[in-house]
């Protein structure tokens, strides 16, 4: 049985600086919410709270497990951001002092007897096309209903990474022109990380960061990369020109080249069709993917890279290699690589003292 093993290392310090950076962005008074569901993009949420819980408003989440977790943990905000679906879901809510999302008519009709919407957000379409209220339905609960009441209204941006996608101004207009039809000490949040590093003048109350906490933002490299993937080197060998490697002989070798073989695969969550030519790091140097990845392994070129040996740790995203990279390079998202590392992976998480 062998004793070596892929690692995902979390560095909490890391969070707390992008979101310190993040929050110095932030001119006016807008509250700080940490999106944190999916088990904190794959870092670990419970030990995340407990690291960044100084520094945020509130948190923001998906799940009604992590919501109850959240609570055990911290007594901030914690908001279920696509809301309940049913009775006995909205009940919970209200025991566990969570905030909800509205977005249909289906769920206003579960708490439309409530006589407190103060905890509620509800969310309109503005151009995302996904979750929300039109804009024309919202105001006709708003005229019945939401006149006289405390409630937060948000919508979510669909291109905010882009400054000068026109769909931003678009949204912007639509989110400001029902703002100002509607009681104005009604809450206001639309702002991402994309928003609150781009648009600084559309942050209102609240801002709602998630890839930008953990370092998967592409456009500033300052934010940088909370988690590193690394695996050893197994074996390395030389080849020759013309030689293939990996399964169906997909690379193939345009001169004589040095090969390592790292214990990394897809079923530890790279992408089985991760690209020729995508960048990875040992002993401070870049190497490249050459060959297809298989279930337990992937081969590397290190034709130019110095004093490397097996054993030597091959690092495929780290605060010093963003993820951004690895998944430009591959058609991908940041989100994917965080949130699909597979359990055999060993997570060390590195705590705040």
């Amino acid at each position: 049985m062998t004793t070596i093993n892929s690692e995902l290392i979390i560095d909490g310090s890391l969070l707390r600086e992008n979101i310190s950076y993040l929050k110095n962005k932030i001119q006016n008074k807008s509250k700080f919410m940490a999106v944190i569901k999916s088990d904190a993009y794959g870092h670990n949420i419970k030990k995340v709270v407990k690291d960044v819980d100084d520094l945020v408003d509130g948190y923001g989440v998906v799940r009604m497990e992590e919501a109850k977790k959240i609570r055990t943990l911290s007594n901030k905000k914690v908001l279920l951001m696509q809301g309940i679906y049913s009775k006995d879901e909205f009940l919970e809510s209200k025991k566990n002092d969570l905030d909800i999302v509205i977005h249909n008519y289906d769920q206003f009709n579960i708490v439309k007897d409530s006589d407190n919407f103060e905890n509620m957000w509800f969310k309109v379409n503005t151009g995302m096309n996904r979750l929300g209220f039109e804009i024309n339905d919202f105001f006709k609960i708003y005229e019945l209903s939401l006149k006289n009441k405390k409630f937060t209204l948000m919508s979510h941006l669909a291109a905010s990474n882009e400054k000068d996608e026109i769909s931003n101004r678009n949204q912007f207009e639509i989110f400001e022109s029902l703002s100002k039809k509607i009681n104005q000490s009604v809450i206001k949040s639309i702002a991402n990380t994309g928003c609150v590093m781009n648009f600084p003048d559309h942050l209102y109350d609240w801002v709602r960061c998630g890839i930008g906490i953990y370092g998967g933002y592409f456009k500033d490299e300052k934010i940088r990369t909370a988690m590193t993937l690394r695996s050893p080197i197994v074996n390395i060998r030389n080849i020759k020109k013309n030689d293939r490697v990996g399964y169906d002989g997909r690379a193939v070798a345009e001169k004589n080249m040095t090969i390592a073989t790292v214990y990394l695969g897809y079923a530890d969550g790279l992408p089985l069709n991760i690209k020729d030519g995508t960048p990875v790091m040992i002993n401070n140097q870049v190497g490249k993917v050459f060959g297809r990845v298989s279930m337990d392994l992937t081969t590397i070129d290190i034709s130019d890279i110095e004093s490397c040996a097996e054993g030597d740790w091959c690092n495929f995203f780290s605060k010093d290699l963003p993820v951004s990279e690895i998944a430009k390079s591959n058609d991908l998202i940041s989100y994917y690589f965080m949130t699909n590392i597979k359990s055999r992976v060993k997570k060390i998480y590195k705590r705040i003292d």
